[in-house]
Protein backbone atom coordinates (compact mmCIF):
# COMPACT_ATOMS: atom_id res chain seq x y z
CA UNK A 1 0.00 0.00 0.00
CA UNK A 2 2.62 2.46 0.67
CA UNK A 3 4.59 1.94 -2.38
CA UNK A 4 0.94 2.41 -4.32
CA UNK A 5 0.04 5.56 -2.87
CA UNK A 6 3.50 7.28 -3.33
CA UNK A 7 2.75 6.32 -6.92
CA UNK A 8 -0.27 8.15 -6.91
CA UNK A 9 1.14 11.24 -5.03
CA UNK A 10 3.96 11.65 -7.69
CA UNK A 11 1.40 10.81 -10.59
CA UNK A 12 -1.69 13.40 -8.83
CA UNK A 13 1.98 16.03 -8.99
CA UNK A 14 2.53 15.47 -12.13
CA UNK A 15 -0.25 15.40 -13.43
CA UNK A 16 -0.64 18.98 -12.09
CA UNK A 17 2.53 20.25 -13.26
CA UNK A 18 1.92 19.40 -16.61
CA UNK A 19 -1.76 21.30 -16.52
CA UNK A 20 -0.27 24.44 -15.52
CA UNK A 21 2.35 24.21 -18.28
CA UNK A 22 0.04 23.38 -21.03
CA UNK A 23 -2.22 26.23 -20.13
CA UNK A 24 0.41 28.37 -19.99
CA UNK A 25 1.93 27.36 -23.39
CA UNK A 26 -1.46 27.95 -25.40
CA UNK A 27 -2.52 31.28 -23.85
CA UNK A 28 0.86 32.15 -25.08
CA UNK A 29 0.35 31.05 -28.18
CA UNK A 30 -3.35 32.30 -28.06
CA UNK A 31 -5.21 29.34 -28.44
CA UNK A 32 -8.58 28.67 -26.20
CA UNK A 33 -8.92 25.05 -26.81
CA UNK A 34 -7.50 24.54 -23.56
CA UNK A 35 -8.22 26.05 -20.23
CA UNK A 36 -7.56 25.04 -16.64
CA UNK A 37 -10.25 22.93 -15.00
CA UNK A 38 -10.05 19.21 -13.59
CA UNK A 39 -7.96 18.94 -10.89
CA UNK A 40 -7.08 14.79 -11.58
CA UNK A 41 -6.02 13.33 -14.54
CA UNK A 42 -9.03 12.76 -16.90
CA UNK A 43 -10.50 9.87 -17.65
CA UNK A 44 -9.66 8.47 -21.91
CA UNK A 45 -11.91 6.72 -23.99
CA UNK A 46 -10.16 5.35 -27.40
CA UNK A 47 -13.48 4.53 -29.95
CA UNK A 48 -12.16 2.43 -32.85
CA UNK A 49 -14.36 2.07 -36.17
CA UNK A 50 -12.93 -1.11 -37.76
CA UNK A 51 -13.23 -1.16 -42.43
CA UNK A 52 -15.45 2.26 -42.28
CA UNK A 53 -14.42 4.53 -45.36
CA UNK A 54 -13.69 8.14 -44.44
CA UNK A 55 -16.37 9.46 -46.37
CA UNK A 56 -19.41 7.33 -44.40
CA UNK A 57 -20.45 9.17 -41.59
CA UNK A 58 -23.04 11.93 -41.37
CA UNK A 59 -20.81 14.52 -40.12
CA UNK A 60 -18.30 14.24 -42.94
CA UNK A 61 -21.30 14.93 -45.16
CA UNK A 62 -22.89 11.60 -46.20
CA UNK A 63 -25.90 11.24 -48.14
CA UNK A 64 -27.35 7.87 -46.78
CA UNK A 65 -25.09 6.72 -43.71
CA UNK A 66 -27.26 7.99 -40.64
CA UNK A 67 -24.69 8.12 -37.68
CA UNK A 68 -26.33 10.90 -34.99
CA UNK A 69 -24.46 8.96 -32.12
CA UNK A 70 -21.16 9.79 -33.42
CA UNK A 71 -22.51 13.27 -35.19
CA UNK A 72 -22.89 14.47 -31.55
CA UNK A 73 -19.59 13.30 -30.37
CA UNK A 74 -18.15 15.17 -33.73
CA UNK A 75 -19.94 18.55 -32.51
CA UNK A 76 -18.50 18.97 -29.03
CA UNK A 77 -14.75 17.48 -30.51
CA UNK A 78 -12.36 19.06 -32.19
CA UNK A 79 -12.36 17.14 -35.58
CA UNK A 80 -9.37 16.41 -38.08
CA UNK A 81 -11.49 15.68 -41.15
CA UNK A 82 -8.03 15.03 -43.07
CA UNK A 83 -6.76 12.33 -40.90
CA UNK A 84 -4.56 8.90 -42.32
CA UNK A 85 -3.64 5.97 -40.71
CA UNK A 86 0.05 4.81 -40.95
CA UNK A 87 -1.28 1.48 -42.86
CA UNK A 88 -4.62 0.47 -44.37
CA UNK A 89 -4.80 -2.60 -42.72
CA UNK A 90 -5.96 -2.94 -38.80
CA UNK A 91 -3.40 -5.01 -37.40
CA UNK A 92 -0.42 -2.49 -38.38
CA UNK A 93 -2.37 0.16 -38.03
CA UNK A 94 -3.70 -0.65 -34.94
CA UNK A 95 0.07 -1.09 -33.68
CA UNK A 96 1.15 1.88 -34.91
CA UNK A 97 -1.88 3.78 -32.70
CA UNK A 98 0.12 2.00 -30.07
CA UNK A 99 3.26 2.77 -30.46
CA UNK A 100 3.30 6.07 -32.13
CA UNK A 101 5.54 3.84 -34.86
CA UNK A 102 5.19 3.19 -38.59
CA UNK A 103 4.90 -0.10 -39.30
CA UNK A 104 8.85 -0.79 -40.37
CA UNK A 105 9.59 0.49 -36.92
CA UNK A 106 7.71 -1.47 -34.63
CA UNK A 107 7.77 -4.83 -37.09
CA UNK A 108 3.92 -5.31 -37.48
CA UNK A 109 3.38 -4.94 -41.17
CA UNK A 110 0.51 -7.53 -41.69
CA UNK A 111 -1.89 -9.60 -40.42
CA UNK A 112 0.20 -12.31 -39.92
CA UNK A 113 3.57 -14.37 -40.57
CA UNK A 114 2.82 -16.57 -44.52
CA UNK A 115 2.10 -20.04 -42.97
CA UNK A 116 -1.75 -20.28 -41.92
CA UNK A 117 -0.93 -23.83 -40.29
CA UNK A 118 1.67 -22.81 -38.14
CA UNK A 119 0.23 -19.24 -37.62
CA UNK A 120 0.61 -19.03 -33.70
CA UNK A 121 3.99 -20.21 -33.82
CA UNK A 122 5.20 -18.22 -36.75
CA UNK A 123 3.63 -15.22 -34.77
CA UNK A 124 5.59 -15.17 -31.80
CA UNK A 125 8.97 -13.03 -33.04
CA UNK A 126 6.86 -10.39 -34.90
CA UNK A 127 4.85 -10.22 -31.16
CA UNK A 128 7.75 -10.03 -29.25
CA UNK A 129 9.53 -7.72 -31.09
CA UNK A 130 6.17 -5.53 -30.66
CA UNK A 131 6.26 -5.80 -27.30
CA UNK A 132 9.60 -3.99 -26.80
CA UNK A 133 8.23 -0.71 -28.09
CA UNK A 134 7.01 1.76 -25.28
CA UNK A 135 3.03 1.75 -25.87
CA UNK A 136 0.42 4.58 -24.47
CA UNK A 137 -1.39 1.40 -22.59
CA UNK A 138 1.24 0.60 -20.39
CA UNK A 139 2.26 4.50 -19.75
CA UNK A 140 -1.00 4.96 -18.39
CA UNK A 141 -1.17 1.61 -16.15
CA UNK A 142 2.70 2.59 -15.03
CA UNK A 143 1.23 5.87 -13.63
CA UNK A 144 -2.12 4.75 -11.80
CA UNK A 145 -4.58 4.18 -14.17
CA UNK A 146 -6.77 1.43 -15.13
CA UNK A 147 -7.61 0.51 -18.81
CA UNK A 148 -9.76 -2.02 -19.90
CA UNK A 149 -9.69 -3.97 -23.70
CA UNK A 150 -12.01 -4.75 -25.51
CA UNK A 151 -12.82 -5.62 -29.51
CA UNK A 152 -9.99 -6.12 -31.62
CA UNK A 153 -6.46 -7.17 -30.46
CA UNK A 154 -3.57 -8.80 -32.08
CA UNK A 155 -1.12 -8.88 -29.52
CA UNK A 156 -1.71 -11.85 -27.48
CA UNK A 157 -4.11 -11.32 -24.42
CA UNK A 158 -4.81 -8.20 -22.74
CA UNK A 159 -2.50 -8.28 -20.03
CA UNK A 160 0.22 -9.15 -22.62
CA UNK A 161 -0.76 -5.63 -24.10
CA UNK A 162 -0.26 -3.82 -20.68
CA UNK A 163 -4.48 -3.42 -19.77
CA UNK A 164 -5.04 -4.21 -16.03
CA UNK A 165 -8.41 -5.24 -17.64
CA UNK A 166 -10.04 -6.87 -20.74
CA UNK A 167 -11.54 -10.16 -22.85
CA UNK A 168 -9.21 -10.98 -25.02
CA UNK A 169 -7.64 -14.20 -24.06
CA UNK A 170 -5.13 -14.57 -26.90
CA UNK A 171 -4.95 -18.37 -26.39
CA UNK A 172 -4.37 -20.10 -29.67
CA UNK A 173 -5.67 -22.93 -28.46
CA UNK A 174 -8.77 -21.93 -27.98
CA UNK A 175 -9.02 -19.89 -31.16
CA UNK A 176 -7.18 -16.88 -29.89
CA UNK A 177 -6.45 -14.92 -32.71
CA UNK A 178 -7.02 -10.92 -32.80
CA UNK A 179 -9.59 -9.89 -30.56
CA UNK A 180 -11.34 -13.96 -29.48
CA UNK A 181 -13.97 -13.29 -26.32
CA UNK A 182 -13.01 -9.30 -27.02
CA UNK A 183 -14.73 -9.50 -30.30
CA UNK A 184 -18.33 -9.92 -28.88
CA UNK A 185 -17.97 -6.28 -27.70
CA UNK A 186 -20.74 -4.10 -29.51
CA UNK A 187 -22.20 -6.84 -31.64
CA UNK A 188 -23.59 -9.13 -28.11
CA UNK A 189 -23.24 -6.24 -25.25
CA UNK A 190 -21.70 -3.65 -24.27
CA UNK A 191 -21.98 -4.13 -20.58
CA UNK A 192 -18.67 -5.20 -20.11
CA UNK A 193 -17.49 -1.38 -20.46
CA UNK A 194 -20.09 -0.37 -18.55
CA UNK A 195 -19.20 -2.04 -15.78
CA UNK A 196 -15.76 -0.92 -15.72
CA UNK A 197 -16.26 2.13 -16.07
CA UNK A 198 -18.28 2.32 -12.91
CA UNK A 199 -16.01 0.07 -11.30
CA UNK A 200 -13.23 2.47 -11.84
CA UNK A 201 -15.67 5.23 -10.76
CA UNK A 202 -16.06 3.67 -7.34
CA UNK A 203 -12.39 3.32 -6.99
CA UNK A 204 -12.10 6.95 -7.96
CA UNK A 205 -9.57 5.70 -10.39
CA UNK A 206 -8.56 7.21 -13.58
CA UNK A 207 -9.65 5.26 -16.30
CA UNK A 208 -8.53 4.10 -19.97
CA UNK A 209 -11.13 2.14 -22.35
CA UNK A 210 -10.06 0.51 -25.25
CA UNK A 211 -13.14 0.10 -27.34
CA UNK A 212 -12.19 -1.50 -31.11
CA UNK A 213 -15.73 -3.64 -31.95
CA UNK A 214 -15.48 -5.76 -35.01
CA UNK A 215 -17.81 -3.37 -36.51
CA UNK A 216 -18.86 -2.46 -39.19
CA UNK A 217 -16.09 -5.11 -40.06
CA UNK A 218 -17.60 -8.39 -41.98
CA UNK A 219 -19.15 -10.46 -41.05
CA UNK A 220 -22.18 -7.69 -42.65
CA UNK A 221 -24.99 -9.62 -40.59
CA UNK A 222 -26.71 -5.93 -39.46
CA UNK A 223 -29.76 -6.26 -37.33
CA UNK A 224 -33.12 -6.31 -39.51
CA UNK A 225 -34.18 -3.22 -38.14
CA UNK A 226 -30.99 -1.43 -39.41
CA UNK A 227 -30.76 -3.03 -42.81
CA UNK A 228 -34.85 -2.58 -43.73
CA UNK A 229 -33.41 0.97 -43.20
CA UNK A 230 -30.91 0.57 -46.34
CA UNK A 231 -32.73 -1.48 -48.47
CA UNK A 232 -33.55 0.20 -51.78
CA UNK A 233 -34.15 -0.12 -55.27
CA UNK A 234 -30.60 -0.15 -57.57
CA UNK A 235 -28.40 -0.36 -54.06
CA UNK A 236 -26.63 -3.18 -54.37
CA UNK A 237 -27.11 -5.64 -51.28
CA UNK A 238 -23.43 -5.46 -50.34
CA UNK A 239 -23.61 -1.91 -49.87
CA UNK A 240 -26.92 -1.96 -48.23
CA UNK A 241 -25.64 -4.08 -45.46
CA UNK A 242 -22.26 -2.13 -45.15
CA UNK A 243 -24.73 1.08 -44.69
CA UNK A 244 -26.25 -0.82 -42.38
CA UNK A 245 -23.32 -2.29 -40.05
CA UNK A 246 -22.33 1.85 -39.94
CA UNK A 247 -25.39 2.63 -38.35
CA UNK A 248 -24.83 -0.26 -35.92
CA UNK A 249 -21.71 0.52 -34.69
CA UNK A 250 -22.85 4.25 -34.54
CA UNK A 251 -25.85 2.73 -31.69
CA UNK A 252 -23.32 1.39 -29.91
CA UNK A 253 -21.17 4.34 -29.39
CA UNK A 254 -24.44 5.99 -28.60
CA UNK A 255 -24.63 3.24 -25.57
CA UNK A 256 -21.23 4.17 -24.55
CA UNK A 257 -21.44 7.79 -25.19
CA UNK A 258 -24.57 7.90 -22.85
CA UNK A 259 -22.80 5.58 -20.30
CA UNK A 260 -20.15 8.13 -19.75
CA UNK A 261 -22.88 10.68 -19.46
CA UNK A 262 -24.99 8.60 -16.96
CA UNK A 263 -22.06 7.62 -14.74
CA UNK A 264 -21.33 11.44 -14.32
CA UNK A 265 -18.28 11.18 -16.09
CA UNK A 266 -18.06 12.88 -19.46
CA UNK A 267 -16.76 16.11 -18.01
CA UNK A 268 -13.81 14.76 -17.02
CA UNK A 269 -13.31 12.25 -19.71
CA UNK A 270 -11.20 12.80 -23.55
CA UNK A 271 -12.90 10.53 -26.10
CA UNK A 272 -10.69 10.11 -28.86
CA UNK A 273 -12.31 8.38 -32.05
CA UNK A 274 -10.68 7.33 -35.33
CA UNK A 275 -10.74 4.37 -37.77
CA UNK A 276 -8.23 1.65 -38.40
CA UNK A 277 -8.41 1.38 -42.30
CA UNK A 278 -11.47 2.09 -45.06
CA UNK A 279 -13.59 -0.12 -46.84
CA UNK A 280 -15.70 -0.11 -49.54
CA UNK A 281 -17.91 -2.57 -51.23
CA UNK A 282 -17.08 -5.08 -54.48
CA UNK A 283 -20.11 -3.80 -56.27
CA UNK A 284 -18.97 0.07 -56.07
CA UNK A 285 -16.66 -0.67 -58.33
CA UNK A 286 -17.59 -3.27 -60.44
CA UNK A 287 -16.97 -1.30 -63.68
CA UNK A 288 -13.48 -2.17 -62.83
CA UNK A 289 -12.09 -4.94 -64.87
CA UNK A 290 -9.49 -6.21 -62.10
CA UNK A 291 -12.21 -5.96 -59.56
CA UNK A 292 -13.35 -9.69 -60.77
CA UNK A 293 -10.09 -11.01 -59.69
CA UNK A 294 -10.75 -9.67 -56.43
CA UNK A 295 -14.11 -10.22 -54.29
CA UNK A 296 -13.93 -9.52 -50.39
CA UNK A 297 -13.92 -5.70 -50.83
CA UNK A 298 -13.55 -2.97 -53.46
CA UNK A 299 -9.91 -2.66 -55.02
CA UNK A 300 -8.42 1.20 -54.18
CA UNK A 301 -9.42 0.87 -50.67
CA UNK A 302 -8.78 -1.50 -47.71
CA UNK A 303 -5.35 -2.83 -48.34
CA UNK A 304 -4.24 0.40 -50.35
CA UNK A 305 -2.96 3.74 -50.13
CA UNK A 306 -5.93 5.16 -51.60
CA UNK A 307 -7.76 7.68 -49.62
CA UNK A 308 -10.84 4.83 -49.00
CA UNK A 309 -8.00 2.83 -47.56
CA UNK A 310 -5.76 5.38 -45.38
CA UNK A 311 -7.84 8.38 -44.22
CA UNK A 312 -10.09 8.65 -41.30
CA UNK A 313 -11.89 11.19 -39.83
CA UNK A 314 -9.93 11.43 -35.94
CA UNK A 315 -11.86 13.74 -32.47
CA UNK A 316 -11.11 14.86 -29.80
CA UNK A 317 -13.42 15.63 -27.29
CA UNK A 318 -12.84 17.08 -23.77
CA UNK A 319 -15.64 18.90 -22.39
CA UNK A 320 -14.46 22.23 -21.53
CA UNK A 321 -10.80 21.62 -22.06
CA UNK A 322 -10.92 21.69 -25.84
CA UNK A 323 -12.80 23.93 -28.15
CA UNK A 324 -15.09 22.30 -30.34
CA UNK A 325 -13.84 22.77 -33.99
CA UNK A 326 -13.08 21.60 -37.68
CA UNK A 327 -9.58 21.93 -37.98
CA UNK A 328 -7.62 22.08 -41.71
CA UNK A 329 -4.60 20.58 -40.40
CA UNK A 330 -3.63 16.89 -40.91
CA UNK A 331 -3.16 14.41 -38.46
CA UNK A 332 -2.51 11.17 -38.28
CA UNK A 333 -2.89 7.57 -36.14
CA UNK A 334 0.83 7.84 -34.88
CA UNK A 335 -0.08 11.14 -33.33
CA UNK A 336 -2.65 9.54 -30.76
CA UNK A 337 0.41 8.22 -28.23
CA UNK A 338 1.76 12.20 -28.33
CA UNK A 339 -1.87 13.52 -27.31
CA UNK A 340 -3.28 10.60 -24.68
CA UNK A 341 -0.06 11.54 -22.89
CA UNK A 342 -0.01 15.05 -23.14
CA UNK A 343 -3.85 14.65 -22.02
CA UNK A 344 -2.63 13.04 -18.81
CA UNK A 345 -0.07 14.84 -18.04
CA UNK A 346 2.30 12.25 -18.49
CA UNK A 347 5.62 12.15 -20.85
CA UNK A 348 5.53 10.34 -24.09
CA UNK A 349 8.91 9.43 -25.76
CA UNK A 350 11.00 12.38 -27.35
CA UNK A 351 11.86 10.18 -30.34
CA UNK A 352 8.37 9.47 -31.14
CA UNK A 353 7.59 11.05 -35.23
CA UNK A 354 3.41 12.67 -34.31
CA UNK A 355 2.26 15.42 -32.65
CA UNK A 356 0.04 16.47 -29.74
CA UNK A 357 -2.86 17.10 -31.63
CA UNK A 358 -4.22 19.55 -28.80
CA UNK A 359 -1.07 21.63 -29.66
CA UNK A 360 -1.75 24.24 -32.69
CA UNK A 361 2.14 24.64 -32.87
CA UNK A 362 3.11 21.44 -33.13
CA UNK A 363 0.31 20.74 -35.89
CA UNK A 364 1.30 23.34 -38.07
CA UNK A 365 4.74 23.00 -37.78
CA UNK A 366 4.27 19.61 -39.39
CA UNK A 367 4.18 19.57 -42.83
CA UNK A 368 3.93 16.35 -44.24
CA UNK A 369 2.29 12.89 -43.21
CA UNK A 370 3.58 9.44 -44.54
CA UNK A 371 2.78 5.89 -44.80
CA UNK A 372 3.19 2.43 -46.13
CA UNK A 373 1.66 -0.85 -47.23
CA UNK A 374 2.72 -3.96 -47.66
CA UNK A 375 1.68 -7.39 -48.16
CA UNK A 376 -1.49 -8.42 -46.22
CA UNK A 377 -0.59 -12.00 -44.87
CA UNK A 378 2.86 -12.61 -45.09
CA UNK A 379 5.14 -10.61 -42.65
CA UNK A 380 8.92 -11.38 -43.02
CA UNK A 381 10.04 -10.64 -39.24
CA UNK A 382 13.11 -8.83 -39.31
CA UNK A 383 12.99 -7.70 -42.63
CA UNK A 384 10.22 -5.73 -43.13
CA UNK A 385 10.48 -4.24 -46.28
CA UNK A 386 10.42 -7.35 -48.25
CA UNK A 387 6.70 -6.96 -48.83
CA UNK A 388 6.12 -3.22 -49.22
CA UNK A 389 3.67 -2.48 -51.79
CA UNK A 390 3.53 1.45 -51.39
CA UNK A 391 4.61 4.07 -49.91
CA UNK A 392 3.25 7.49 -50.02
CA UNK A 393 2.92 11.24 -48.89
CA UNK A 394 0.53 13.85 -48.00
CA UNK A 395 1.77 17.50 -48.28
CA UNK A 396 -0.42 19.90 -48.08
CA UNK A 397 -2.41 20.06 -51.14
CA UNK A 398 -0.77 17.13 -52.73
CA UNK A 399 -0.09 13.34 -52.37
CA UNK A 400 2.12 11.16 -53.69
CA UNK A 401 2.06 7.24 -54.28
CA UNK A 402 4.68 5.72 -55.12
CA UNK A 403 4.28 1.79 -56.00
CA UNK A 404 6.54 -0.83 -54.54
CA UNK A 405 6.74 -4.61 -55.84
CA UNK A 406 7.56 -6.56 -52.34
CA UNK A 407 6.71 -10.16 -51.95
CA UNK A 408 3.32 -11.59 -51.89
CA UNK A 409 2.50 -15.28 -51.28
CA UNK A 410 -1.03 -15.14 -50.36
CA UNK A 411 -4.41 -14.71 -52.44
CA UNK A 412 -4.15 -11.14 -50.83
CA UNK A 413 -1.73 -10.31 -53.97
CA UNK A 414 -4.68 -9.66 -55.96
CA UNK A 415 -5.84 -6.47 -54.00
CA UNK A 416 -2.64 -4.67 -55.60
CA UNK A 417 -1.28 -7.09 -58.26
CA UNK A 418 -3.15 -5.28 -60.65
CA UNK A 419 -1.56 -1.64 -60.03
CA UNK A 420 1.71 -1.47 -62.83
CA UNK A 421 2.22 2.80 -61.97
CA UNK A 422 5.11 3.28 -60.42
CA UNK A 423 3.65 6.16 -59.14
CA UNK A 424 0.80 8.69 -58.65
CA UNK A 425 0.33 12.75 -57.89
CA UNK A 426 -3.29 13.81 -56.78
CA UNK A 427 -4.06 17.59 -56.19
CA UNK A 428 -5.96 15.77 -53.20
CA UNK A 429 -7.73 18.44 -51.66
CA UNK A 430 -9.38 19.45 -54.91
CA UNK A 431 -9.51 15.87 -56.33
CA UNK A 432 -9.99 13.59 -52.91
CA UNK A 433 -11.55 10.78 -54.69
CA UNK A 434 -8.01 10.59 -56.16
CA UNK A 435 -9.92 10.40 -60.02
CA UNK A 436 -6.93 12.47 -61.90
CA UNK A 437 -3.45 11.38 -61.91
CA UNK A 438 -1.77 14.46 -62.49
CA UNK A 439 2.28 13.42 -61.86
CA UNK A 440 2.72 14.50 -65.84
CA UNK A 441 1.66 17.92 -65.62
CA UNK A 442 3.67 18.82 -62.16
CA UNK A 443 7.45 16.72 -62.29
CA UNK A 444 8.57 19.08 -60.00
CA UNK A 445 6.53 18.37 -57.50
CA UNK A 446 6.69 14.82 -58.23
CA UNK A 447 10.76 15.02 -58.03
CA UNK A 448 10.61 17.05 -54.70
CA UNK A 449 7.75 14.79 -52.90
CA UNK A 450 9.68 11.28 -54.31
CA UNK A 451 13.20 13.36 -53.01
CA UNK A 452 10.74 13.44 -49.24
CA UNK A 453 9.89 9.53 -49.12
CA UNK A 454 13.35 9.13 -49.60
CA UNK A 455 14.87 11.14 -46.93
CA UNK A 456 11.81 9.46 -44.78
CA UNK A 457 12.12 6.15 -45.20
CA UNK A 458 14.58 5.02 -47.81
CA UNK A 459 13.79 0.99 -49.00
CA UNK A 460 15.96 -1.56 -47.29
CA UNK A 461 16.51 0.59 -44.22
CA UNK A 462 14.01 -0.24 -42.15
CA UNK A 463 14.58 -0.82 -38.56
CA UNK A 464 13.13 -4.38 -38.62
Amino acid sequence: MPGFMKREKTRVRTWGRARVAMVVVLLATGMAGLVAGAEQPPNIVLILGDDQAWTDYGFMGHAVVQTPNLDRLAARSLVFERGYVTSPLCRPSLASMITGRQPFDHGITGNDVDGRNRRAELDLLPRALFQQHPSFIRLLTENGYRAHQSGKWWEGSFREGGFTDGMTHGDPERGGRHGDEGLKIGRESMQPILDFMAQAKADQTPFFVWYAPFLPHTPHNPPERFLKRFRAPGRGDDVARYYAMCAWFDETCGTLLDGLEEQGLANNTVVIFICDNGWAAPSTNRDDPHQQAWKDFALRSKGSPFENGIRTPIMVSWPGSVQPARSEDVAQSIDLFPTIAAAAGLAAPRDLPGVNLLDPVERRCRKAVYGVCHSIHNMTPGDPDATLQYRWCVDGEWKLILREHGEDTTRYREVHRWDTTPLRLYHITRDPQESHDVSADFPEIVARLRQQIEAWHPVGQSAG
